[in-house]
């Protein structure tokens, strides 16, 4: 009988020590030793990182987006998505980017959108989605002071135009004047980026530049250039997004109607001229 009790303690303790072994592995292993210098803190209560988006921009293209004299991203465009990245609770942070390259770079997941005067077009958004609507603008012409060059000029090709590479302002060119074989491709010249079509038109290898009204009016300040007129292309801009990030695009619109009805986007409008 005793021998019989002894075994049945034996198979108890080891039953036991099993069901104990088993509770402890549900809630985890032993936690490990904490690095020198840092406090051990349940994996529940951690804080969690804020949500980072990188931003595409044209660096050169005042008064939207553009970097100053000491480095830093500024404009309509910029302070807009910081205001939004503020109020939604993320942070943001830009990257220049050639303005032909710019949607490549976003579906090639280098950058997380584009805020930077992106025209709404057909053709972009076959490849990206964009946001609701945020500014609507026209294409403009500008010419040396002493260019004789008049609108009828312009509106028959009669004319070497300049425009950036990519913008609406030489897709206008090309469907408008080119494609109508009102005028042949050679007499437009292409850019990687608009101050280099002022430097061309100042150096009279070029008769008129075309761009986006209120950025053109902010490039050809100060210089002996006057703007001409404009064409009524009815465009609208708007932030660019991959496909497959409908979220971030929703939470972009959400921002966009919140900074449209603060006061704060009124004294955007008047800090860069664009009301």
């Amino acid at each position: 009988m005793y021998r019989k009790v002894a075994l049945f303690l034996v198979f108890a303790l080891l039953f036991g020590s099993v069901m104990i072994a088993g509770c402890t592995n549900e809630k985890g292993p032993a936690a490990g030793p904490t690095p020198a210098g840092t406090t051990s803190v349940p994996a529940t209560t951690q804080p969690v990182a804020k949500q980072k988006y990188i931003i595409g921009v044209d660096g050169t293209y005042p008064p939207y987006s553009f970097v100053d004299k000491n480095g830093n991203y500024d404009g309509f465009d910029v302070e807009s998505a910081r205001w939004i990245a503020n109020k939604m609770g993320f942070d943001v942070e830009f990257q220049a980017i050639a303005w032909d390259g710019i949607i490549p770079a976003l579906n090639a997941g280098k950058i997380d959108m584009v805020y930077s005067g992106m025209t709404i077009t057909p053709e972009r958004a076959e490849v990206v989605n964009f946001s609701t609507p945020y500014f609507k603008i026209n294409q403009s012409f500008a010419v040396r002071n002493d260019s004789a060059l008049t609108m009828g000029d312009i509106l028959a090709g009669n004319a070497v135009f300049g425009a950036q590479r990519g913008t609406t302002g030489a897709m206008w060119v090309e469907n408008s004047l080119i494609d109508t074989r009102k005028m042949p491709k050679e007499k437009l010249k292409q850019y990687d980026n608009f101050p280099l079509a002022v430097t061309d038109l100042l150096n009279k290898n070029v008769d008129v530049i075309i761009y986006d009204r209120p950025s053109l009016v902010a490039a050809i300040e100060g210089q002996p250039v006057k703007m001409i007129g404009e064409v009524d292309t009815n465009e609208v801009y708007g932030i660019a997004f991959r496909k497959s990030d409908v979220a971030l695009m929703e939470m972009m619109n959400q921002g966009l109607d919140l900074l449209h009805k603060d006061p704060y986007y009124q004294e955007l409008l008047k800090k860069y001229q664009l009301g």
